[in-house]
């Protein structure tokens, strides 16, 4: 599935592997890889499933394997993704630093 540029994802890298993982964590633990999910702004065109680059909202560039299209924050406080909520954090962004949003 091919993504545009400027789309709202989600990307994931692996932080360790299971043999750079402590020993001070359970078995089952030690046996998966640690990873991050990272939501940001796509970079360039992409595709679901390969590495890509975002943008994330504090202006960071992190690269990962693009998982998901306009991500849903998953613990509680929304049941979709909502893009207005984007914009609004951006705008407060943006007022609260004297008109650079990206501080």
């Amino acid at each position: 599935m091919s993504v545009k540029k400027g789309t709202w994802v989600q990307i994931r890298n692996i932080v360790l592997k299971p043999e750079e993982r402590t020993s001070k964590i359970p078995d089952e633990t030690k046996k998966t890889p640690l990873y991050m999910w990272v939501k940001g702004y796509l970079n360039s065109e992409g595709n679901i499933g390969e590495m890509a680059e975002v943008i994330t909202v504090t202006g960071r560039k992190m690269t990962g394997i693009l998982e998901e299209v306009n991500p849903a924050y998953t613990y509680g406080f929304g049941e979709n993704y909502v893009p207005e909520l984007l914009k609004i954090d951006e705008g407060l962004r943006e007022i609260m630093s004297g008109g650079n949003k990206n501080e």
